[in-house]
């Protein structure tokens, strides 16, 4: 018996990454899987992936900055696979300046994808979870919502409002049996930072000092992020709620010179 069987997991940001890994591991536990993404194509090879090792999965397009697509794709999930036990909040974007050159529509961007998403999907999926007697709510934020980092704002400010979104809705969960968890990477090999790196001066430069803040010595892969999540939903997280888990290499622990 895997660890999330006979559950239904909703992802997005599936396409990819931290996403594509997530969706992976929870059917590797069990876990029948919506994944979702912006762009469909990328959600349908997760899911066809899943297929191939004899999983459960379906796909489809969503917008999560659009509620008429939220709540139309998780009723698709309820209505095709059962139920919405699981949501992972993972579709994220990272737009480099500092508050002071960052363009207004840009601020606007990262806020909406980052954070309101988070609110968006889980409005939507409460009352489903309520119904059931409960669930679980995770949301990828960041270290970078617990640590400033330069010329990185409107990342840092949303990654903070997860973190702080996922300990109120925690808070207003845990009457209807509804656990709400996030979890904090630190650089982690994937699209989204390989663009980050792109729009530094020096790219490669930036991307050695990135791995050299880590003490285990390596920047982080999407399955030991995925691996965070497989826990938070999974009963052996059953008295954890309102937690911003770090995964992060050890990069927050303190000053490291290696």
């Amino acid at each position: 018996m895997g660890r999330l069987q006979d559950k239904v997991a909703l992802v997005t940001g599936a396409g990819s990454g931290i996403g594509r890994q997530t969706a992976l591991r929870f059917a590797e536990e069990g876990a029948a899987v919506m994944a979702v993404d912006l762009v469909e194509e990328t959600a349908a090879e997760t899911a066809s992936l899943i297929a191939a090792e004899g999983g459960r999965a379906l796909s489809g397009r969503m917008d999560v900055t659009r509620a008429t697509e939220i709540e139309a794709g998780v009723q698709r999930t309820v209505d095709e696979l059962g139920a919405v036990d699981v949501v992972v909040n993972n579709a994220g974007i990272t737009i480099v300046g500092a508050a002071h050159d960052l363009e207004e529509d840009d601020w606007d961007k990262e806020l909406t994808i980052n954070l309101k998403s988070v609110y968006l999907v889980s409005k939507a999926v409460w009352p489903r979870m309520k119904a059931r007697g409960g669930g679980s709510i995770v949301s990828t934020a960041s270290i970078a919502g617990l640590w400033a980092i330069p010329d990185d704002a409107a990342y840092c400010a949303s990654k903070a409002g997860v973190v702080m979104l996922t300990k109120c809705m925690a808070l207003d969960g845990a009457k209807d049996g509804i656990r709400v968890n996030c979890v904090c990477p630190g650089f982690i090999q994937t699209p989204m930072i390989d663009g980050y790196f792109a729009d530094q001066p020096d790219p490669e430069a930036s991307r050695q000092f990135a791995v050299g803040l880590h003490p285990l010595g390596r920047l982080g892969e999407p399955l030991d992020i995925a691996d965070g999540f497989v826990y938070l939903a999974s009963d052996e997280a059953r008295w954890v709620t309102g937690t911003a888990l770090v995964v992060d290499g050890g990069l927050t622990s303190g000053i490291w010179g290696g």
